[in-house]
C-alpha cells in the first residue's frame, strides 16, 4: 500500500512546484528581456525614459533589426577567418620556439638564430595553405644574413636535458 502513496505524493510535489517553476522562467525571461532594452536603446539611439513601457516583441523585433543591419566587419564578436586564425597560431608556435630552442641547446646558436628569423619573415606572410602572401612560385629572394643572436646563458648543472626546476 505505501507505493500508491509515494506516487501520489511525487504527484502531489510536481503539481505544486510546476507554479513555482513558471514563476521563476517568466522572472528569468523579463529579467533577460529588461537587460536586452538597456542594451539595444542606447545603440540605436533612443532615450530609454521615453520607451519604458516597450512590450516584449517590440524590444525583440528591435534587437534583431539592429543586428541584421550590423555590418559583418565591424562586429566585435565576430569570429576570426581560417587565415587570421592560422596566422595567429602560428605566431604563437614561434614564440615559443623562440622561448624554448635557445634553452635546450638542440641546435647551434647560429643555426638556431638563424632558423627563428626565417620563420619570423614566413610568419610575416604565412597562409594556411602552407604558401606565402605574394609567392609566385619562384624561388624564394636572397635574404639579409641574420644578426648574431645573443648565447643563451650557462646552466650550472650543464648541457643536457632542461628541466624548468
Amino acid at each position: 500500500m505505501g507505493l500508491p502513496r509515494r506516487a501520489g505524493d511525487a504527484a502531489e510535489l510536481r503539481k505544486s512546484l510546476k507554479p513555482l517553476l513558471e514563476k521563476r522562467r517568466r522572472a528569468r525571461i523579463n529579467e533577460s528581456l529588461s537587460q536586452l532594452k538597456g542594451l539595444i536603446l542606447p545603440l540605436l539611439g533612443r532615450e530609454s525614459s521615453r520607451y519604458s513601457k516597450l512590450e516584449k516583441a517590440d524590444i525583440l523585433e528591435m534587437t534583431v533589426r539592429f543586428l541584421q543591419e550590423l555590418p559583418v566587419s565591424s562586429c566585435p564578436a565576430a569570429p576570426p577567418t581560417l587565415s587570421d586564425s592560422y596566422r595567429e597560431g602560428y605566431r604563437a608556435c614561434l614564440a615559443r620556439l623562440a622561448r624554448v630552442l635557445p634553452a635546450c641547446r638542440v641546435l647551434e646558436p647560429a643555426v638556431s638564430s638563424r632558423l627563428l628569423e626565417h620563420l619570423r619573415r614566413r610568419a610575416a606572410g604565412a597562409t594556411p595553405d602552407g604558401g606565402h602572401a605574394g609567392d609566385s612560385g619562384g624561388p624564394p629572394s636572397p635574404a639579409r644574413p641574420p644578426a648574431p643572436a645573443p648565447s643563451p646563458p650557462a646552466s650550472p648543472r650543464g648541457p643536457g636535458l632542461w628541466r624548468p626546476w
